[in-house]
């Protein structure tokens, strides 16, 4: 690993600050997005048989994979 300084303005060095939280605000978002699916999911699967559309959703998405286990589901994403 090579090390060395990089020079950056204070305006850019807030600016990296304020990304950096945006983006963790951003991950609590949808990890929150994530457990209300998982919990409508786990319910459809009590009262429908949605394997096959489940199936084909995974086979089509890029980002993420739902997965039933019994009644509950799971969604994982790939990224």
């Amino acid at each position: 690993m090579v090390k060395g300084t990089v020079t950056i303005s204070t305006e850019d060095y807030h600016s990296f600050l304020d990304a950096s939280l945006k983006s963790l605000a951003v991950r609590e978002d949808l990890d929150l997005a994530i457990k209300e699916l998982q919990v409508f999911l786990s319910f459809l699967c009590t009262r429908s048989d949605i394997e096959n559309y489940i199936k084909e959703f995974n086979r089509q998405s890029k980002t993420s994979e739902i997965n039933i286990s019994g009644s509950i589901a799971k969604i994982e994403l790939k990224i």
